[in-house]
């Protein structure tokens, strides 16, 4: 049985140049190992560590570069060292561009993200903590969505510039063998 994890992170101000300063406000997950979507607000994260702590590999979408580093403010060890798979890096080595989570969706399986980042970010001052959990969730949805059609059919697929569908080969299968547990923290 697979404990591959499903994650995005929504932060409570814009991204700024220093990700050390960002802040959490809620982190969203799919557990493939009980099939189950979950929020997590910060006084859960210890929960979310042990959930991370059991997993295969995570993966997200620009994960490695924005959710990581950031979710490291608060784990006591280093994600970093975790199996993963960011497929914006997959996409970004196979065109040489980037592209956004909602563009790849939309081409791949015709689902569009429900809004932006900054939205949720308007959410957490206005005290809107639902409103950025179901944001977050559906993050966490279309990400799946995409993960799954790239690990069966090895491409994704991007809309250019004038409107043609092209593919994006990928490889989303799992290479090196997972350790049962992985523990990042000195001892």
């Amino acid at each position: 049985m697979s404990t591959e994890v499903v994650f995005d992170i929504e932060t409570q101000s814009a991204a700024g140049a220093d990700f050390k300063d960002m802040r959490i406000s809620v982190v969203g997950a799919y557990f493939y190992e009980t099939d189950e979507y979950q929020c997590f607000e910060e006084k859960e994260f210890p929960q979310l560590w042990k959930r991370l702590e059991k997993s295969d590999r995570l993966i997200g979408y620009n994960s490695r570069y924005f959710d990581t580093p950031i979710l490291n403010n608060y784990y006591p060890g280093d994600l970093n060292r975790f199996a993963q798979l960011d497929m914006l890096e997959q996409i970004h080595k196979a065109l040489g561009f980037r592209l956004k989570l909602d563009d790849v969706a939309a081409a791949t399986v015709g689902v569009r993200k429900s809004g932006h980042g900054l939205q949720a970010v308007e959410w957490w001052k206005q005290g809107e903590i639902q409103k950025i959990k179901e944001y977050c969730l559906q993050d966490v949805k279309v990400t799946k969505a995409v993960y799954e059609y790239g690990l069966k059919y090895g491409a994704l697929a991007y809309e250019d510039r004038f409107g043609g569908r092209k593919a994006i080969p990928v490889d989303f299968v799992r290479k090196e063998a997972a350790s049962a547990i992985n523990l990042s923290m000195g001892f």
